[in-house]
């Protein structure tokens, strides 16, 4: 079955090094949580808030072992007024025995506001 997991992080500055960094983060944690390998995966798609324009998240994806045939594809969030700001969202389809509750999608720092009734610690209650 595919699967959807989800993903979200926010970094301080619109600086290549702190996204691309902020986002091997992200990917790692979704990766880890949800046991996942690339020849799972059907595609990546990472999206950033219009003032996240400093570099291609997806470059974080590159650096891990194994991912180099994994499609990925960068793209720009809509401009909602009021939304979170320097944000980084992942929405990555994997191929899994999971089912959607199962799934255990990534929040870090000021993303968690996204989704606080996915967190884990809302999960383990």
């Amino acid at each position: 079955m595919i699967r959807g997991v989800r993903g979200a992080t926010t970094v301080e500055l619109n600086d290549a090094d702190e996204m691309i960094q902020s986002t091997a983060e992200l990917l790692s944690e979704m990766i880890k949580r949800n046991n996942i390998n690339a020849e799972q995966v059907a595609h990546v798609f990472i999206s950033v808030t219009n003032d996240l324009d400093a570099t291609f998240p997806a470059k974080a994806l590159r650096t891990f072992s194994d991912w180099t045939y994994v499609p990925v594809m960068c793209m720009q969030e809509i401009p909602v007024t009021n939304a979170l700001s320097k944000c980084i969202r992942v929405m990555m389809s994997v191929n899994t025995d999971l089912s959607q509750k199962e799934v255990e999608h990534v929040y870090l720092r000021e993303a968690v506001k996204l989704r606080p009734d996915l967190s884990l610690t809302n999960k383990e209650q």
